[in-house]
């Protein structure tokens, strides 16, 4: 049984993830809310990570940070502070985790670190300029660190496409929406939070024990194929 952190799991992908490690995993979960379950393999702590301080855990053998933003809009109507923000949820707040959890992770078994970017990072998307930026300095803190901790601790990273959760409800806030989605991607679909759960799972893995300092993006073809 593994000992897990997953940061932001009470919603979303984060969300996903959970449930799927309480089957043979103990989870401690961080987040601002409470997530909607209850299991004996599951300790929550109600908190705000970029705010607060992050509590003690005396065995870690995995950190999985979920927390993201979408921030979509025209440079024009982007201000310092949007960046700011972006780049305080996604690298700060991985950063702070990291810091905080290393010096267990270091002394757990086969311990590894999971965060996430978006595929906006390598497909230069219109609007995209502050959430894309903060997830670039995501790519760089994965596989500096990966070679930094190469011998202790695998640090990998996914850049998920589009994920059909409340964080992107605006985009696929209708069915025509939906299908215009679908259509983008070269593979005729987008993702759901199971899927990218089972690629965390496979990440964490003994599987991928050869696996770090690398991004992983699952994208239904919207990178690198052109149809």
């Amino acid at each position: 049984m593994r000992n897990i952190v997953i940061i932001g799991g009470s919603k979303g992908i984060g969300s996903a993830i959970l449930l799927q490690q309480l089957e043979t995993n103990r989870v401690y979960n961080i987040s601002r809310s409470v997530p909607k379950l209850t299991h004996p393999n599951l300790t929550h702590f109600s908190l705000d990570v970029l705010k607060d301080e992050l509590p003690d855990i005396a065995e870690v053998d995995t950190l999985i940070y979920c927390p993201g933003s979408i921030t979509l809009k025209p440079i024009s109507n982007l201000s310092v502070d949007d960046f700011r923000n972006d780049f305080e949820i996604n690298v700060v707040g991985a950063v702070k985790s990291i810091q905080k959890y290393l010096p267990v992770l270091k002394r757990g078994y086969e311990s590894s670190i999971v965060l996430f970017s978006t595929v906006a990072v390598k497909l230069g998307m219109p609007f995209h300029a502050s959430i894309a930026t903060a997830k670039a300095g995501v790519e760089g803190l994965t596989k500096s660190l990966g070679a930094e901790l190469a011998t202790v601790v695998r640090v990998n990273a996914i850049a998920p496409t589009i994920t059909e959760t409340s964080l992107s409800a605006s985009i696929l806030r209708n069915d025509r929406m939906k299908e215009n989605m679908v259509e983008r991607h070269p593979m005729k679909n987008y993702l759901k939070p199971d899927e990218v759960a089972n690629m965390v799972d496979f990440l964490i893995s003994e599987k991928a024990n050869s696996i770090s300092g690398q991004i992983f993006e699952m994208d239904y073809g919207l990178v690198n194929f052109k149809i």
